[in-house]
């Protein structure tokens, strides 16, 4: 069994532009052992059972979904056993949803890799910032005021947004620490609001809630015009209380930031100390990663041949009729906001 305080040389921990390493294709437990006391305490995992656990879940994927095409190494199960706390029933429903999402969404998983999506970071709509805050989360900051309905189809941006969650969750650090996200809402308008329906929002909260290992910490909101009370309206009613209460909105108090993400990590545009924000860096350590995603990515459906329960997240879109009405009442506010 891997020890807990086996650490590899700093070479190895982090790539040349300061973002983490993945790990190596067997698995070897990178955490300090500052973590491994966090993921005991804050996820159930325990050092002298966590490979026992990943084969609990391999032997439930086996015998349950014996044609599902997927990774069943260590350091992969590992991911969703970690989002759902080593509850070996919830860390296989995820694993499942986390297939499931690409056969309902062909549009954003069909070809999915970084060259794909160069315009988009291009265009500087997301990036993550170099240094984790203090708790060791990396922070995802998107700027959707960057973004124009015709520039290119709004669904390019979640392909961006899931290439980057796919980049950032290889690292047990992130596994267990999670991630912040820091939204700069500057520059958006009517436009850009009414882009995003109920089904779009749906499916994204769908996805970022039920059908991706990453633990989401904070969502922080900054510079958000009025529109966005009818942007969040939108939003809402897809996501889970304890999401809901994670969402932070500052306005254009950069004060109320600091508080929540300390100012030595963030670029000056925010009101910090860690020089401008440059994009560069995350963009190159993605389309460095091209041939690693159509790896991932670019192969034969993994649900081919599996059936699926009604329950499954993504098997069928529900309340359609009920969604488009409320949209209907949401997009007279949108207007009214603007």
């Amino acid at each position: 069994m891997a020890d807990e305080n086996d650490v590899g040389p700093p070479e190895e921990q982090a790539t040349g532009n300061g973002f983490p390493a993945p790990p190596p294709p067997i698995y070897t437990c990178t955490l300090t052992p500052e973590l491994v006391a966090k993921a005991r305490e804050e996820l159930q995992e325990k050092p002298e059972w966590r490979l026992r656990d990943v084969q609990a879940l391999r032997d439930m994927v086996l015998k349950e979904q014996p044609n599902l095409r997927t990774r069943l190494d260590d350091a992969f199960l590992l991911r969703f056993l970690r989002a759902r706390k080593f509850d070996y029933d919830r860390a296989l429903q995820l694993l499942l949803n986390y297939h499931t999402s690409r056969r309902a969404w062909p549009e954003v998983f069909n070809d999915l890799r970084p060259s794909t999506v160069k315009h988009v970071l291009d265009l500087g709509f997301l990036t993550v910032l170099p240094q984790p805050d203090p708790d060791g989360r990396y922070i995802l900051c998107l700027r959707p005021g960057k973004w124009k309905p015709n520039d290119y189809p709004f669904v390019d941006n979640i392909r961006a947004i899931y290439l980057t969650l796919e980049k950032l969750i290889q690292p047990e650090e992130t596994q267990v620490n999670g991630i912040v996200i820091l939204a700069d809402y500057s520059g958006v308008g009517l436009s850009q609001a009414s882009s995003l329906g109920p089904f779009l929002a749906k499916k994204v909260v769908g996805i970022l809630q039920d059908g991706f290992p990453i633990r989401i910490k904070a969502v922080n909101i900054i510079n958000e015009p009025r529109i966005f009370k009818g942007i969040f309206a939108i939003i809402k009613p897809f996501l889970k209380e304890k999401m809901a209460e994670r969402f932070v909105l500052h306005g254009s108090d950069l004060n109320s930031l600091h508080r929540t993400i300390p100012r030595v990590v963030l670029p000056e545009e925010y009101g910090g100390v860690a020089g401008r924000l440059d994009a560069s860096a995350w963009s190159k350590t993605l389309l460095d990663s091209e041939v690693e995603f159509v790896v991932e990515f670019c192969q034969p459906d993994p649900l081919e041949g599996v059936v699926l329960s009604d329950s499954m997240l993504f098997e069928r879109e529900q309340g359609g009729a009920q969604c488009e009405d409320v949209y209907r009442g949401l997009r007279s506010q949108l207007y009214y906001c603007y």
